[in-house]
């Protein structure tokens, strides 16, 4: 007697392997990070950090993968990062997208991300609980930076990203502080470039510089608060040729400086020199701060206004 077999149904094999929970929190935020910052690491806009392995196993090909992320996805020049960077060859995809999803969650957006990257190769490989939330926990709890302003400190001043906590980050926030910069003239986005300068080879020097034109420290001091900029500027590039040409040239006193410290911000050959021949040429003076604050347009017009004034016999 012949029996008929009953059709079975055979399920697929990938069937039959348990689904994985998710995760409840698949991208925990590090302890150390403040209360203000975990609202936005912990949203649903926080791009997920999982790794999404490539359908092939080749290293060839997942390196191709990789590189073509970098450059299309991010605008980064991967021989330069090759170079500068060799242990980007051998990092995972994974690695590359964990250092993306913490700068997008600082608000920095991808095009942001891209210049910052190419411009500092090193970061791709970082781990960034260990290498980038400290920095920014840093920003927030120490230097008191604002969240929504934590994104104008980076790209302003990428430097932050690659600068040490301890060796640099905090004797720059001690000695400016001790210098002025607390209260009402505490470090902001706008000044937070002043963090990566070493104090010893960068900040004091430029200090005692201004001190040898003859200005006490107090007075440098408040110079400096008033215009952050000026600890940022070269010594020999900057300050020493427009010393020279305020005092042989200008033949104008020191304390016009202490009055207007901004003089240093300006262009030499584009600005100074050429409105301050002019001047020399109509037998007229400016103070600093009208002869180099205004625009071209309202300079000339001045210029004119003057020259019009000495003719009729008005014009002091």
């Amino acid at each position: 007697m012949i029996r008929h077999l009953q059709p079975q149904t055979f399920l697929p094999q990938a069937s039959l392997i348990p689904t994985p929970k998710p995760s409840k929190n698949p991208n925990p935020v590090p302890k150390s990070i403040s209360n203000s910052l975990r609202p936005t690491l912990n949203s649903p806009n926080y791009p997920s950090l999982s790794h999404h392995p490539s359908t092939s196993a080749d290293p060839g090909l997942l390196f191709r993968e990789k590189v073509l992320y970098l450059e299309t996805h991010l605008n980064v020049d991967s021989q330069k990062a090759l170079h500068q960077n060799p242990d980007f060859r051998s990092c995972p995809l994974s690695s590359l997208k964990s250092v993306e999803g913490c700068l997008s969650s600082m608000g920095i957006e991808r095009s942001a991300q891209g210049r910052i990257l190419d411009m500092y190769p090193q970061l791709l490989t970082v781990d960034p609980h260990s290498a980038l939330y400290p920095i920014f926990d840093f920003l927030l709890t120490e230097v008191r930076i604002p969240f929504p302003d934590i994104r104008k400190s980076i790209i302003r001043c990428p430097r932050l990203l690659v600068s040490h906590l301890d060796c640099q980050l905090r004797p720059a926030l001690k000695f400016l502080t001790e210098l002025g910069f607390s209260g009402r003239s505490s470090i902001t986005c706008q000044t937070t470039v002043l963090l990566v300068s070493s104090v010893q080879f960068t900040l004091l020097p430029k200090i005692e510089y201004l001190q040898s034109l003859g200005l006490s420290y107090e007075e440098v001091v408040n110079m400096v608060i008033r215009s952050p900029g000026l600890l940022t500027f070269s010594i020999n590039n900057n300050y020493k040729p427009k010393v020279d040409f305020f005092l042989e040239e200008m033949k104008r006193d020191v304390g016009e400086l202490k009055k207007f410290p901004q003089y240093f911000s300006f262009s030499l050959e584009g600005k100074i020199k050429p409105r301050h021949r002019l001047l020399v040429e109509h037998g007229f003076s400016l103070p600093l701060r009208e002869m180099l604050k205004v625009s071209d347009g309202e300079f000339n017009a001045r210029l004119i206004e003057m020259r019009l004034g000495f003719a009729e016999g008005s014009w002091v």
